[in-house]
C-alpha cells in the first residue's frame, strides 16, 4: 500500500479507535514473529525495528484496563521448531510489560506458526477464557506444521476465540495458508507491504475483537469483473457514526450491522482514480448473512427517444451533474442508444433532429450505479404543419418562415419551390402557437407576403396554401 493509500486508510479509521470504547473487551494475544527474517532491510531499517515500533504504538494505544498477552517465537534457538515462549500471560493488564518485553527480543530462528497457535489456543482451552489472537508474521510456515487445520480443529472443539493474520512484507503467492487460518478462525487476513500498512492493519485488527459479533453482511468489490483491495466502511444511516470498519484484500468480507438502517462506503485501495462508492439506506438481518456484490466497473444509461411512439434520432449529451464537463455524446439513429459512464450523477440534454420548435429536453441529477444498466426514454410529441403558395392553379415558390408567437423566436424556414415534392411543405413541430410569414421569390409576385397564426396540435396537421 503506497504511502496516499495508507493515509487514506489511516484517516478512515482515526475516527474510530480502540481506546474510545468504554466497554471491557475480552483479552488480546498477540503471537510475535522473532524468526530470523525479521532482520530484512525494508524502508531503512529492519523488519524488527518497524515491528517494535509499531507495536509499541499499537500496545500503548489500547484502553487502561485491556487485558494483552504475549507469545513469541524463533527468539531463542536457531532451527528450533519448539522454541514457542508465553512472555506475557492472558491476564495482564500491564501495557508497559508488553512493550518492554517486545523492544528486548532478538529474532533468531524458525517460523512455527501451527506449533505457536496451538500453544495458544490450548491455553484458552484450559482457561475458558476467550480472545483475539492476533499473528503477526513476516515469513509462512518453516516446520512443516498446518496451521489452517490447528485453528480449524480448535474451533470445532468450541473454543472461543478470533484469529487475525498480518502478513508482513509477504509475496502474494504465500499468503493462501495464511488466508485459509484466519477464515476458519472468524477472523481476516491483513496485508501489510510496509510501514504504513502494519499501523493499518493492527489498529483495525485490534477494533475487529472476538466480543464484536460475527459478520451478517457479506461484500465482494470488483472492477473489470475482478476481485480488488477496498475498505468497507459501516455508518449509522445518515450520519458519521461509524459501526464497522473491513478491508477486502480482494477477497469476500463479511461486516457487522447491527439493526436499523446504515450507509456503506466502499473505497477502492488500488485505484485512487475510482470515486467511492455510497450505498444508503442498507440493512441486514442480525441472525442470516445477505451477501452483496459491488463493482466499481462502469453503470450503463440505455436511451430510447421516439416521437410519437416512434422511434426517433436525437443527439444525447451526458454531462457531469452540475457541471457543463462532458462525459459522453453520441446519436440514437432512430435506435436505443447505450451510453457507458462512471458510477456517479449526470445531467443529460436530448436533442431531436428533424423536428423544430422547443425540441430540446433536459433531465438533471441521474444516478449510474456500477455495474447496473439505467433504462431510460423520452417520447417527444409533434404535429404536422403543411404550408404552400400558389397563383391559381400553378405553384408559386416563396419562402416560409416560422416563429414563436410569443418570443418572435425563428424555428424553421424553407422555401417551397414549384415542384409538387417540395410544395406544400412540409414542417415537423412541437405543439404551440407560431407566426407564420409566406413571402413570394418570383418578380411578378414582388412585394407580395403574407402572415397568419398557426397552432400546432401533438398528433394533428395544420394545412394552409396561400394564393398569390
Amino acid at each position: 500500500m503506497n504511502t496516499l493509500l495508507a493515509f487514506w486508510f489511516l484517516f478512515l479509521i482515526s475516527f474510530w479507535s480502540p481506546a474510545q470504547e468504554n466497554e471491557q473487551q475480552s483479552p488480546i494475544l498477540l503471537i510475535y514473529d522473532a524468526s530470523g527474517s525479521m532482520w530484512a532491510a525494508m524502508e531503512g531499517k529492519t523488519r524488527v525495528e518497524i515491528a517494535r515500533e509499531v507495536l509499541s504504538s499499537t500496545v500503548s494505544n489500547l484502553p487502561e484496563s485491556q487485558q494483552i498477552g504475549l507469545i513469541a517465537y524463533g527468539h531463542r534457538q536457531k532451527g528450533d521448531c519448539k522454541d514457542v515462549e508465553y512472555l506475557v500471560d492472558l491476564s495482564n493488564s500491564d501495557k508497559t510489560e508488553v512493550i518492554t518485553t517486545i523492544q528486548k527480543i532478538m529474532p533468531l530462528g524458525m517460523t512455527p506458526l501451527a506449533y505457536s497457535a496451538s500453544l495458544a489456543v490450548e491455553d484458552l482451552k484450559k482457561s475458558g477464557k476467550k480472545a483475539t489472537i492476533i499473528l503477526v508474521t513476516d515469513g509462512i510456515e518453516s516446520c512443516d506444521g498446518d496451521l489452517c487445520k490447528v485453528i480449524s480443529d480448535a474451533k470445532a472443539t468450541g473454543i472461543d476465540f478470533k484469529l487475525h493474520i498480518i502478513g508482513f512484507g509477504l509475496k502474494d503467492e504465500e499468503t493462501a495458508p495464511l488466508k485459509c487460518a484466519s477464515l476458519a478462525g472468524d477472523g481476516q487476513y491483513f496485508d501489510a507491504k510496509d510501514t504504513q500498512g502494519l499501523i493499518g492493519s493492527l489498529e483495525q485488527a485490534t477494533t475487529e475483537t472476538v466480543d464484536r459479533p460475527a459478520g451478517n453482511y457479506g461484500i465482494k468489490v470488483t472492477l473489470n469483473g475482478e476481485p480488488i483491495d477496498a475498505l468497507v466502511t459501516a455508518f449509522e444511516a445518515g450520519t458519521q457514526n461509524k459501526v464497522s470498519i473491513k478491508r477486502t484484500y480482494r477477497d469476500s468480507v463479511l461486516v457487522a450491522l447491527p439493526q436499523g438502517k446504515h450507509d456503506l462506503m466502499i473505497t477502492a485501495l488500488e485505484n485512487t482514480d475510482l470515486k467511492p462508492i455510497l450505498i444508503s439506506d442498507v440493512s441486514a438481518d442480525p441472525n442470516a448473512i445477505t451477501y452483496r456484490h459491488v463493482s466499481f466497473d462502469g453503470g450503463k444509461m440505455l436511451w430510447t427517444v421516439s416521437n410519437n411512439g416512434e422511434l426517433w434520432d436525437a443527439s444525447v449529451t451526458v454531462f457531469e451533474a452540475g457541471t457543463k464537463t462532458g462525459a459522453a455524446v453520441g446519436r440514437t439513429y432512430n435506435r436505443p442508444k447505450e451510453y457507458e459512464l462512471s458510477p456517479g450523477l449526470y445531467d443529460v440534454r436530448i436533442l431531436a433532429l428533424i423536428i423544430s420548435g422547443e425540441k430540446e429536453y433536459l433531465v438533471k441529477n441521474i444516478e449510474v450505479k456500477p455495474g447496473e444498466t439505467l433504462e431510460l426514454a423520452h417520447d417527444f410529441k409533434t404535429g404536422i404543419a403543411k404550408i404552400g403558395a400558389v397563383h391559381g392553379s400553378d405553384l408559386v415558390d416563396a419562402t416560409v418562415s416560422i416563429r414563436l408567437a410569443a418570443t418572435k423566436e425563428n424555428v424553421a424556414g424553407m422555401r417551397t419551390y414549384t415542384a409538387a415534392s417540395s410544395n406544400p411543405r412540409e414542417f415537423i413541430l412541437t405543439p404551440g402557437d407560431y407566426e407564420v410569414t409566406v413571402i413570394a421569390v418570383p418578380k411578378e409576385y414582388a412585394g407580395k407576403k403574407e402572415v397568419f397564426q398557426m397552432k400546432i396540435v401533438a398528433g394533428e396537421t395544420f394545412e394552409k396554401t396561400i394564393n398569390f
